[in-house]
This record gives structure tokens, sequence and C-alpha cells, in this order.
């Protein structure tokens, strides 16, 4: 592969988010000349030649905190449609913002690693250099159908973006569909850039214990509401079951549910926690839980699978793409709570499919899903585009 180590890249993107600095720090440690506009304040452990803030949707209200505040399901509702409906009208006085900036950096590829709002943002800057834009798990299935000037903008990003990048070809083919042309090159790969193998592996013996990760926090395209309830369902089987829940440490929604059903004695609720303690998570438990409703392929849930948990998902086309329901994980409604109970109960009924899983999931994870694999295809897609 042929791969010019002195690039300049310009990335678009949530510099807070881990997905985004999991991907943009590859290119860092190569030597590349890498600069970020954030449309969040942010720091990095890392450094890059240029870390720029600009605010977009009203990201800008959103304020730095090293310990995020948890958000209720009604208000993580409200937030969203607000910025469905009114953050479009944000993109135009942004776009000048980081049309001057990429005037004056002079990149050889920008990359938005998102749709809304950042491969927005970059669209309406665009200024000839070839744009790379990221479709995340919900931008085409969620965000774009919800209003009007949602749809205009995803239609106007796929239309001015000369490559696509997606974690599941599903999103490929729905980006076709609304405009982005069949010509143009496109890219399949996690959407964080991949598994760290180090970190996130099987343990040395399987876990013995049946607990339950459901490692997806509280998001608008979660059903949390039905994995709780089925939590008694479960527990009316298998009274022994421990349920750990990532990213939820006093979020008020979730202690409700528990005060409610009454299963304090089987639930903790974890603050987020870095990747090296996830992965002990993992570990440790027997299943993972995704109960979404709108998804691509979720990094957490590929982090379970590569530390050997047994899958639970929504059934949504994205997903079936990494999991053969009854083969290496379980297929449910994600609405359902009855759905969700009898899918745990089996995976904790039957080692037999757990351990059939696991080898099949360790194999999926090394072949598709491995970070340095994945991100020498990322950089043979962009050698390839700045020539």
């Amino acid at each position: 592969m042929t791969y010019n180590p002195s690039m300049r890249l310009f990335f678009v993107a949530d510099g807070r988010s881990p997905i985004t600095q999991n991907w943009i720090r590859y290119f860092v440690e190569r030597g590349d000349e890498v600069h970020l506009a954030s449309t969040f304040a942010c720091t990095l452990d890392f450094p890059v030649s240029g870390l720029y803030t600009v605010p977009v949707a009203f990201s800008g209200m959103k304020k730095p905190s090293a310990t995020p505040t948890p958000s209720s399901a009604r208000t993580l509702g409200l937030r969203t449609a607000m910025r469905q409906w009114l953050g479009p009208l944000t993109i135009p006085s942004a776009a000048r913002s980081l049309r001057a900036l990429l005037e004056r950096v002079q990149p050889d590829l920008i990359h938005a690693l998102r749709i809304p709002y950042e491969g927005m943002l970059a669209a309406d800057a665009y200024m000839g250099v070839p744009l790379v834009v990221s479709v995340w798990g919900n931008d085409f299935t969620l965000h774009a159908p919800s209003t009007p000037l949602m749809r205009h903008y995803t239609q106007w990003t796929l239309k001015a973006a000369d490559a696509l990048h997606a974690d599941c070809w599903r999103d490929i083919r729905l980006g076709k569909q609304m405009g982005f042309a069949t010509d143009r090159p496109t890219l399949v790969t996690p959407g964080n850039g991949g598994i760290h193998a180090d970190i996130f592996h099987p343990p040395q013996e399987p876990a013995s214990q049946p607990i339950i990760v459901n490692p997806r926090g509280f998001r608008a395209y979660v059903h949390n509401e039905a994995f709780f309830r089925a939590i008694p369902l479960v527990l009316e089987h298998r009274p022994d079951a421990r349920f750990v829940c990532s990213s939820m440490a006093g979020e008020a929604q979730a202690l409700q549910w528990i005060q409610e059903l009454g299963i304090g004695h089987a639930v903790t609720l974890n603050p987020p926690m870095p990747h090296a303690q996830m992965a002990e998570v993992f570990r440790a438990a027997q299943v993972v839980v995704s109960p979404s409703f709108h998804d691509g392929t979720p990094n957490s849930l590929l982090e379970g699978m590569a530390c050997g948990c047994f899958p639970v998902a929504g059934d949504l086309e994205s997903i079936r793409e990494w999991i053969t329901h009854g083969k290496n994980g379980l297929l449910v409604d994600s609405s359902s709570p009855r759905a969700i109970a009898e899918g745990i109960l089996s995976a904790l009924e039957n080692k037999d499919l757990r351990e059939q899983a696991a080898g099949l999931n360790a194999k999926i994870i090394a072949t598709r899903a491995e970070y340095s694999t994945c991100m020498a295809q990322v950089e043979g897609f962009y050698s390839k585009l700045a020539r």
C-alpha cells in the first residue's frame, strides 16, 4: 500500500467522543498533520496540529465536564427534538467559520465523522477538497426523516460527499437511496476504527456467574424501560442473575424503575468507565444486551462480543450483518420485556450455545473488526481519495 505519511487531514467531529478520539489518534501516531474542528468544546490527551471549536445546533450551550451529568429519557427526547427542528438553522453561520479554518489550513482531505451535524457542516463549507462523510447508526433511520430540514441537509450532505464511510452495509444502501452517487467510493468498517484486541479479549476461563451487561447507557433510541421491565421476569426463573448497566449511575429514571420493580438487589448502575475497566466488566459477564430500535453497528456490542459475552440484541437489519440468530447470538423484539427476558434466559440456560457463539464471535471480530486491520483499510481509502 502506498501512503503519504505527511498527509494533512482535517476532521470535523465531536471531539469529546471516544469514537472520534480512537479514530483520530491512529493518524496522529502515524505522524500525519491532523486538525480537528470539534462541534463541542473538548480536550484531548494526545497532540494535534490544530484543535478548534465550531459550535453548531446549540452544541456551544453544552459545557465541558469531567463527570457527565445523567439525563432522563424525557430530557434526552426534548433535546433531540429541539436539535432536529431548530439545529439546521444554525448550519450556515457555523459553516462560514469552518470554511475560514479550511482556507487557512488547506488540508489534503476532510473527514466528517457523522452526518448530523458534522457532515452537514462540512458539506455547507465545501471547498473542493475531497470530503469523506461517516454515517453513524441512526443518521438515516432516526434523524434524516425527523423533520423536513433534517432530510434536506442529509440529502445535501450525501450529494456533496466524495466518499462515504459506514459501519454497516445497510447504511451504504440507504445512502445511495438518499442521493449519494453510486459511482463514488465507499468503505464499511466499525465506526470507532475497530476493536483493540489487547484491551477487549475473552477471559482465560468463560464467565461462571449469570451476569448480564447493558452497555448502551441512556439514549433516545434504546428501549431501556423494556430492558428494566425484563429484569423481574428473568429473576423469576434465575434469582441468582445480576444486571450491570453502564453509564447509568445516578440516572433518575433508572432509579425510579429499580424502586418500582423491586430489583435493587440485582442491579448495579455503573458510571462511565475507561475501556480497560469496561473490558473487565464484559469478561465477568455471560450476556451482553443491546435493546436498541435504531442502530448501525454498536461499538459496545462488538466490544462485549470480543470479550466472550453472548449477545442478545434488537432484531435490526444492521445487527443481522454481525449476528445470526441462534448461532452466535439471539435477536429479539427490543420493545418487549418478555422477548428480552426470554432471550436472556435462553442464553443463561444454554452453555453450549454460549460457548459456540464465543468461538464464532472471536473469529468475526478478528477478521472484520480488529483495529489495526480496519485502520489499514482506512489508510488506503484516504490515500486514493487524496491522490
